[in-house]
């Protein structure tokens, strides 16, 4: 089995300290209110502009788990890995709000990898940093993911001899 360029990356492609940076994306009003619609919490804080204005950051913010699936989702494009599971949060820190018009984006780096069951899959223990705009690390923690191992050419592919 040849690996393309648009295949997701096995366990096996993965080295300690390797690193990725996620596309950007700006987190706007619809989203806050519509993680609010999603979970139920509809916190002052997030979705009542006059409450907010007198609050700790003067303006709406969006929820600490909101950013959190930000992270999820952007750190599954960089890098695209072949993941079977998120199993943990082993870390998570929230320490600066997010306002409606920031632009976040992940770093996400290889902490540890643990093969499992044989080779096929390992533990792989990544450190993602959410930054905004300005470079400022916004959330920040470590994550546990099942990562499947990607097959070597020529364990998937017979000989040609």
């Amino acid at each position: 089995m040849t690996r393309h360029r648009n295949d997701p990356l096995g366990y096996n492609d993965l080295k300690l300290g390797d690193e990725w940076e996620s596309p950007a994306r700006t987190v706007t009003e619809t989203d806050v209110v519509t993680f609010a619609g999603l979970s139920g919490d509809f916190n002052a804080l997030h979705v009542d502009h006059d409450w907010a204005s007198k609050g700790p950051f003067g303006k709406p913010v969006a929820h600490g788990l909101l950013g959190l699936a930000l992270v999820s989702g952007l750190a599954s494009h960089a890098p695209r890995v072949d993941t079977q599971a998120f199993l943990a949060i082993l870390e998570w820190k929230f320490l600066l709000p997010i306002a409606f018009g920031d632009t976040v984006r992940v770093i996400s780096r290889v902490e540890s990898v643990e093969p499992q069951a044989r080779g096929r899959r390992a533990l792989v223990v990544w450190r993602r940093r959410l930054l905004n705009q300005d470079d400022q690390v916004v959330q920040e923690g470590l994550t546990r993911t099942l990562v499947r191992a990607r097959a070597l050419a020529t364990e998937a592919e017979p000989s040609q001899d």
